[in-house]
């Protein structure tokens, strides 16, 4: 902390940087004499600035003699001034002897004063930071607080929403596995089917070789069925596969559209509800092709045994 000055000491600084030549500033004071605040050293300038108009004055008029010669004056004046500065300098030596134990006590107690003011502005800062900080503490807990309470009630509803959305998952994994259990079986009994209209396609060819004039065209209408109905399975086979795929992109996709997987899934079963129909329908044609040929072939065998 920097050594309390007094006005005294600013107004003998600026003296004798005055003396020196030199304007005096706070700066050049501060540095003159070792110490002191710039607020303390401008407000002692300010009044040594203020004095220093009236001690000019005061020094003309003890050396001025009115209604004197010329001659006379001016000797009058170097030896008045003379005495003058004697003088003076017996006062100073006088007066800085019986003040300096003042100044010594002045300054003790002017540091003392500037290290109370500093103590005390100081604590009354950090009293009115610390009222701040608590009341930004309360503030910031009251916040936190609510902001706990509104984070909890978040956690609960996403717990919610996450199981509600582990059953809409499981529930549409079940249904995807029904749905591939279901198609398992279409194509099992499709093949099943298949093979059975192939070995009958075979059988009918194998009869057809006897009578190859009258069979051929009923062989080549046989196969050209045949390659519709293959064509077609493999279409509805196609579109089974194309179904699942989509289903199990449905599932897995559950949890943000529940509905529109159970829509799909209906989809899926009235499309294998329409496979189930087909190999029946084309037993049924394949049926009735036979029973036709059946029905040509009779009449000639008629012929042939009368």
């Amino acid at each position: 902390m920097a050594k309390g000055i007094t006005e005294t000491d600013v107004h003998t600084a600026a003296d004798e940087i005055v003396a020196a030549g030199e304007r005096p500033t706070v700066e050049r004071i501060r540095a003159h004499l070792g110490t002191g605040s710039p607020n303390t050293v401008t407000r002692w300038l300010d009044t040594w600035w203020k004095q220093l108009g009236e001690r000019l004055q005061k020094q003309q008029s003890h050396r001025a003699l009115p209604k004197a010669p010329d001659a006379v004056a001016s000797l009058a004046g170097e030896w008045w001034s003379l005495a003058m500065e004697h003088a003076r300098a017996n006062a100073e030596i006088a007066i800085s002897q019986r003040s300096e134990a003042l100044q010594a006590e002045q300054a003790a107690l002017n540091t003392a004063k500037e290290e109370f003011r500093d103590e005390a502005a100081l604590l009354r800062q950090q009293a009115a930071d610390a009222t701040q900080l608590r009341e930004l503490a309360q503030a910031r807990a009251v916040e936190l607080e609510r902001l706990v309470h509104q984070l909890q009630g978040q956690n609960k509803e996403l717990a919610r929403q996450c199981e509600a959305a582990h059953a809409r998952v499981t529930e549409a994994e079940s249904q995807r596995q029904v749905a591939e259990a279901r198609l398992q079986t279409q194509q099992d009994q499709a093949a099943s089917e298949r093979d059975d209209l192939i070995r009958h396609v075979r059988a009918v060819e194998d009869r057809a070789h006897a009578e190859v004039d009258r069979g051929r065209q009923e062989v080549l209408e046989l196969k050209q069925r045949l390659a519709s109905v293959t064509r077609e399975h493999d279409a509805a086979r196609k579109s089974q596969l194309e179904d699942i795929e989509a289903a199990r992109t449905e599932a897995a996709d559950a949890c943000r559209d529940a509905a529109a997987q159970r829509a799909r899934a209906e989809v899926l079963d009235a499309q294998l509800a329409r496979l189930q129909r087909l190999p029946s329908a084309v037993e049924k044609a394949l049926k009735q092709a036979t029973s036709s040929t059946k029905l040509k072939r009779t009449p000639k065998r008629s012929q042939r045994s009368a």
